[in-house]
């Protein structure tokens, strides 16, 4: 497989985003790429909530979605959004944060909603709520493709190993972990936590990013990163917008599993805890 990653600086303009997304795919497609990786939030990055509020749509209606659908259909590429910030129809009303895999004909084969989402307090200041816009998914996804079986998450999904075994005893040979992590975390995190994902599961991980200063203000990490199995990383982008591409020998996933056979050997572990 030929992984293709656009790292992306989206901001708050939805026909901006797409028009990046789009010549993106022209550009991969050129490249020789078999699919294409985006970050989350790729189409909408916007903390000012009130004009989101005004700018959001609903998946039916979203601007972004169809352009990327078309986009992949006349370049005969399979494209991951890694996320769109959209008005889903909720009872409590909050957002969604959704994922879609859009297969070369431009069909959506499937819809992935971020289940945990990031409330934190860091020492720079920064407060993120999360949970007070967007609520939260309650389904684990995976979706087959040429190339495999690969599990859908969205960044802070990453700290939660336990939803990386769902996706492995489903099946999951790769990861998909699309991001727009902080600068402080990210130095701290990014790397370790998506290399153990990967050593822990013996799949490979991809996790295409946002970077840079956006419209909003914020600053992400990037480093979009392709982890192998073994923890080897394949591909990492760094700070700079842009297209990286890296290639997937497949065949490394078994060879990775016979020499540790975690998964293999992983055992049901009982809820009630003895304290002694």
């Amino acid at each position: 497989m030929r992984a293709a990653i656009f790292q992306m600086t989206s901001g708050v303009d939805p026909a901006v985003n797409a028009a990046a997304m789009t010549d993106m795919i022209a550009r991969a497609a050129g490249e020789g790429a078999d699919i294409l990786f985006t970050p989350e939030m790729a189409g909408y990055l916007d903390r000012d909530r009130q004009r989101a509020a005004a700018t959001l749509r609903s998946e039916a209606d979203d601007p972004v979605l169809p352009r990327v659908q078309e986009a992949a259909a006349k370049h005969g590429l399979w494209v991951h959004v890694g996320s769109l910030p959209l008005k889903d129809e909720r009872e409590d009303g909050r957002w969604a944060n959704r994922s879609f895999m859009i297969d070369a004909a431009g069909e959506i084969r499937a819809r992935y909603d971020k289940i945990h989402l990031f409330d934190v307090d860091l020492a720079t200041g920064e407060s993120w709520r999360e949970s007070s816009v967007y609520g939260p998914g309650d389904r684990v996804v995976a979706v087959n493709t040429p190339w495999g079986r690969m599990g859908m998450s969205i960044c802070y999904d990453m700290r939660f190993p336990d939803l990386y075994r769902a996706l492995t005893d489903a099946g999951a040979s790769v990861l998909l972990m699309p991001a727009a992590f902080t600068v402080p975390t990210g130095q701290a995190h990014w790397h370790v936590l998506l290399r153990a994902r990967a050593i822990e599961a013996g799949c490979f991980v991809i996790a295409a990013a946002q970077t840079g200063r956006h419209a909003d203000g914020r600053e992400t990490y990037g480093h979009s990163l392709i982890v192998d199995p073994w923890g080897d990383v394949l591909l990492d982008m760094g700070s700079d917008a842009g297209l990286g591409l890296a290639e997937i020998d497949l065949a490394r996933i078994e060879e990775v599993r016979a020499r540790v056979p975690a998964l293999a050997n992983r055992r049901v572990i009982a809820q009630d805890v003895i304290i002694s």
